[in-house]
């Protein structure tokens, strides 16, 4: 009952917002649309696969799947649900799912319909997704429901001592596939044992994305053969530190790919640089090279960006935590990061694989730098030390394949 009250206040927050802020105005419009959506697009004679992410994040997490199934299983449709519009509206037209909507919030009554509409085969949750009603649901219809790249910390609900109508939503899974042996451990503790650890499908995807990296022109001119260090997703904080030490080495490029792309904080960047810079959407063949900064003002490049760097800054880790490092990794570079990490299981492990280096003031950041950029060894080895990790890790996705029942 508390569950279901707690959706149905978050409802009403949602629906008293929406007149006045464009991200819940645009969930409103997608919920009111989604059931007539789903009758008009779905095939009666088709089997569908449902796959639901949260947002952008999860849903790169689960690409590599949902893309392995359609490759493998031709025959079957794919449908896509988001709960965030920062993850459908992005990828509202991606080409890889049949239909792609918003879930509808948690009640009861929108399960059912829902369910009724789609009959899935199968559905498929990534990560952090535990809707109690919907796997109520499914588990009740007998679908098989899989969990995908989850991971399990000590402090999470489930292994509270009040926990426990939480810990019955785990067991509505048929299979749970989890990134560590420590989340293996916790579920076991309270009885969950349909558990198998495959690691964490993000790596499958930064290798695909490798693959798929754009070639980009312009980047490649302004980088022309010089040490360029690569700055992704940063905030105000890493932009004092790395800026000033930019502004004082004339032997380095930097490029800028901020978090949070509007007029404001470019001009912040901008009064903060001494070097002559270019914006990537104001580039061109002749300005580009007279830059020693790139600044990137446009979605979409980042991923194929770090390829010309020889050392990748990733931003978050002096505010609520550091964005994909292993976007950056994947392309055998070092990777520096602010002192908020701890949470991210991958950060961690690139620091203990010396792929990584995490620091907490402008001092540590300089020093560092000054050895990366004098000692070639050093950046050559701790480079592959990070790309060896990301490559060592890849396969969760077949493993995940070779244990499902098509």
């Amino acid at each position: 009952m508390l569950y279901d009250l707690a959706i149905g206040l978050y409802d009403i927050g949602v629906h008293l917002a929406a007149p006045f802020s464009r991200k819940p105005r645009k969930m409103m419009k997608g919920h009111w649309v989604v059931y007539e959506l789903l009758r008009q697009q779905l095939e009666k004679d088709v089997r569908y696969i449902w796959f639901h992410a949260a947002s952008l994040g999860e849903f790169e997490q689960g690409r590599p799947l949902i893309e392995k199934i359609r490759a493998k299983y031709p025959d079957y449709g794919i449908l896509l649900t988001f709960f965030s519009p920062s993850g459908y509206e992005v990828r509202k037209n991606y080409r890889g799912a049949d239909v792609v909507c918003y879930l509808p919030f948690d009640k009861p009554r929108n399960v059912k319909k829902f369910l009724d509409i789609v009959n899935p085969c199968m559905a498929f949750f990534i990560k952090y997704e535990f809707w109690k009603n919907y796997l109520d649901e499914l588990h009740k219809r007998h679908i098989p429901v899989y969990s995908v790249s989850s991971i399990f910390r000590r402090g999470q609900i489930f292994f509270k001592w009040y926990g426990g109508t939480y810990r019955h939503v785990l067991r509505n899974f048929d299979h749970l596939f989890v990134q560590n042996e420590r989340s293996k451990r916790y579920l076991s503790k309270i009885g969950i044992n349909r558990v198998t650890v495959v690691g964490d499908t993000r790596f499958d995807r930064v290798l695909q994305i490798r693959q798929e990296a754009k070639d980009l022109p312009l980047v490649e001119a302004f980088k022309s053969n010089t040490f360029t260090l690569v700055a992704g997703s940063s905030w105000q904080p890493d932009e004092d530190l790395f800026i000033d030490y930019f502004n004082r080495h004339p032997e380095m490029k930097l490029i800028i790919a901020p978090h949070v792309i509007d007029e404001n904080h470019l001009v912040e960047i901008i009064r903060k640089l001494k070097r002559p810079y270019v914006r990537y959407t104001r580039a061109d063949e002749k300005n580009v090279l007279k830059a020693d900064c790139l600044i990137i003002d446009c979605f979409g490049l980042l991923s194929s960006i770090y390829r010309y760097g020889e050392i990748a800054y990733i931003g978050g880790g002096f505010g609520v935590g550091i964005h994909n490092t292993l976007e950056a990794a994947v392309y055998g570079i070092p990777v520096i990061f602010g002192p908020k990490y701890q949470k991210f299981q991958e950060a961690v492990q690139l620091i203990e694989s010396k792929g990584a280096f995490s620091i907490k003031s402008g001092e540590e950041l300089n020093a560092l730098l000054d050895k990366l950029l004098s000692d070639k060894d050093f950046l050559k080895t701790t480079g592959e030390n990070a790309g060896h990790y990301v490559t060592d890790k890849a396969g969760a996705t077949d493993k995940i394949l070779s244990m499902i029942n098509f």
